[in-house]
């Protein structure tokens, strides 16, 4: 029996009275009563306890959902006043009055804004379709035209070849001269002509990356043009192998190098350099000459469309607009430092992967 029961029964009933066996069955339904309560107290602690518990495991997870709401309300005011401004609607949704906030309301007003960009996506994909169809017609007419402007032009070149070859004794050299003159403009034009195709068809067709070595190609590359003996051509140690389309860097080098070497022709000794720079993300190269350098009023429009910086040789124009256009293909950027009498470089960089 408890400690405190027994002292308690001590002070009421006598020993001899305690004995007796209908206190003793007494006095254990007493005991056995006291122990059942303190079962149930000790139980009662324990759920209580675990009550209290899971209440604040709750009163947590309360906290959070309460956070998580707000930061979903904070991130829905944004977007609807994102949306508001983009679409510039005259009335904007309330979204700051939060004690009035009806989810209906937003509902319907959200709909309302992604009707309005679906509408809006719809225009887009109209329009790119047309300019998609207007490239193509574009570039149609461009070969068209390139076709029936070239072949008169070669056919002209070849009568006055002809006329020169059979008539030449009876040209006084007057004559010859501006015969000479006529060949050197159907030339001219010819070039022309194929640098507008070239530039009009550029990215039309895709071509496969294949690997090479890029020092063997800008070899081969300086050995299909005229380099005057005067022009000296430097190629870096530190080319790289690349995995890229191979002709259409060709083609941006060749621009480059004629360019450079037009630059270069009429100096005593001519120089070009063709430097390399490691990068992670981009091929990143430095064409450079001593040449005659691109006045500063100039540097803006070099890379335009039939911007040149005088009107003699056989210069077309479209050469560095061409390199630019290859440039903005690979996502990347073409820059130029420039002062006139000490020459001229440019700065390619061309994204490795797309």
């Amino acid at each position: 029996m408890h400690s405190l029961l027994r002292r308690q029964l001590r002070k009421y009933i006598s020993a001899d009275t305690q004995s007796l066996p209908e206190i003793e069955a007494f006095l254990q339904a007493v005991e056995k009563s006291y122990e059942n309560y303190d079962e149930k107290l000790a139980m009662l602690h324990r759920a209580t306890s675990i009550s209290s518990e899971e209440l604040y495991e709750a009163n947590k997870q309360l906290e959070s959902e309460s956070a998580r709401q707000k930061n979903i309300l904070t991130s829905l005011e944004k977007a609807i006043g994102s949306l508001t401004d983009n679409l510039k609607q005259e009335q904007a949704f309330g979204q700051n009055k939060i004690d009035e906030f009806n989810a209906e309301h937003l509902a319907e007003y959200i709909s309302n804004l992604a009707s309005q960009v679906a509408q809006m996506n719809e225009e887009k994909d109209r329009f790119l379709k047309s300019l998609e169809e207007q490239n193509q017609a574009l570039n149609n007419y461009a070969q068209v035209v390139s076709h029936d402007l070239k072949s008169p032009i070669r056919n002209i070149n070849a009568l006055m070849s002809w006329i020169m070859e059979d008539e030449k004794e009876k040209f006084s050299n007057a004559s010859k001269e501006n015969c000479s003159l006529v060949a050197q403009n159907l030339e001219k034009m010819d070039k022309l002509i194929s640098g507008i195709l070239n530039h009009a068809t550029l990215g039309k067709t895709k071509e496969q990356r294949v690997s090479f070595e890029l020092k063997d190609v800008l070899k081969e590359t300086v050995r299909t043009i005229y380099v005057p003996d005067n022009i000296k051509i430097i190629l870096a140690e530190n080319l790289p192998k690349m995995v890229f389309e191979r002709a259409r860097l060709e083609q941006m080098f060749m621009n480059l190098l004629t360019n450079a070497i037009s630059a270069t022709e009429k100096k005593e000794r001519g120089l070009i350099k063709i430097d390399y720079e490691p990068d992670e993300l981009y091929w990143k190269f430095i064409v450079s000459d001593n040449g005659k350098g691109i006045p500063e009023h100039y540097q803006e429009s070099i890379f335009e469309m039939f911007k040149k910086l005088e009107n003699e040789g056989n210069g077309t124009g479209i050469g560095l607009a061409l390199v630019k256009k290859i440039v903005v293909l690979y996502d990347g950027d073409i820059r130029l430092k420039s002062e006139e009498g000490k020459g001229t470089t440019f700065y390619i960089k061309l994204k490795k992967e797309l």
